[in-house]
């Protein structure tokens, strides 16, 4: 027997039962026909995706809530956005394109979808100041969340109050719980706080629109709620005070566990005698 003949053989082996079985052959068959058919449709799919018609022209800004955008440039933010991102509608990637929006200051969260055929739509949320943080000669700014960012101090409203707001790094939402915390207790001198400030050792004072500072301490070191029954009583002995030295206390220090002092303006600097027992 020829080499040949051994080969044809070998091949006839393997390929025999195939052949034989009509079953076989057809599930062969389907399966070509899928992987046919796969890349006929995902060469369409390549093809399509480089037309010029599917490159990104349009993207459109929205707010997210029905918040105005008072901070953003949308036409200079829409170029910038543009030329840094890669990619048509099909290839272009959204998480870039989120980036690229949220590393503008103003910008505290983006969302961003696919619009047919060319286009992205893009909801924004606008940072919303609350305040100052930090140093005099390092301030940023503070949103309602607690979060830091780096927003001009110079965009923010003329009817926009300035709460100014310091502490450890690391504390901008400590700082804001304690603010909200004590936003409402001075209401019936109908005084708002203007600045709040934590330590390093995490005693913190507060200044009111009224001119008087007052002294909390450490929150840590007080039972639960003894500061809410601290200024109950500085409210409730606040008229013997001011008929006493009216208009002339400058600062309150709460940090007496039965009474509070308070400094006289043109008095000496150690407070005066603990009141309100």
């Amino acid at each position: 027997m020829t080499m040949m003949q051994r080969i044809s053989e070998g091949i006839g082996f393997v390929i025999a039962p195939v052949w034989n079985y009509p079953e076989r052959m057809q599930e062969i068959t389907r399966w070509l026909m899928r992987f046919f058919i796969l890349a006929v449709v995902l060469s369409i799919f390549i093809w399509l995706s480089q037309q010029p018609v599917f490159t990104l022209k349009q993207l459109q800004i929205e707010s997210a809530g029905n918040q105005d955008l008072k901070h953003l440039q949308l036409p200079a933010v829409r170029s910038q956005v543009l030329d840094k991102v890669q990619g048509n509608f099909f290839s272009v990637r959204l998480q870039d394109v989120k980036n690229a929006f949220e590393a503008f200051p103003w910008v505290r969260h983006a969302s961003v979808r696919r619009a047919w055929p060319n286009g992205l739509i893009v909801s924004i949320e606008e940072q919303k100041p609350l305040g100052v943080w930090g140093k005099a000669d390092q301030q940023k700014l503070i949103n309602v969340h607690g979060e830091v960012f780096d927003g001009s101090i110079a965009e923010l409203d003329e009817n926009t109050p300035i709460i100014e707001f310091s502490g450890p790094d690391g504390s901008s939402k400590e700082v804001l719980r304690l603010y909200q915390k004590a936003s409402t207790w001075f209401r019936p001198w109908d005084a708002e706080i203007k600045s709040l400030t934590l330590s390093d050792r995490y005693a913190w004072h507060i200044k009111l629109s009224n001119g008087v500072r007052i002294e909390f301490g450490r929150e840590e070191e007080q039972a639960k709620g003894a500061l809410e029954q601290r200024v109950a009583q500085l409210l409730q002995y606040w008229p013997q005070v001011q008929q006493k030295w009216p208009n002339r206390v400058d600062a309150v220090d709460l940090r007496y566990a039965n009474g509070f002092a308070v400094h006289i303006v043109g008095a000496p600097t150690k407070p005066s005698t603990p009141a309100g027992v």
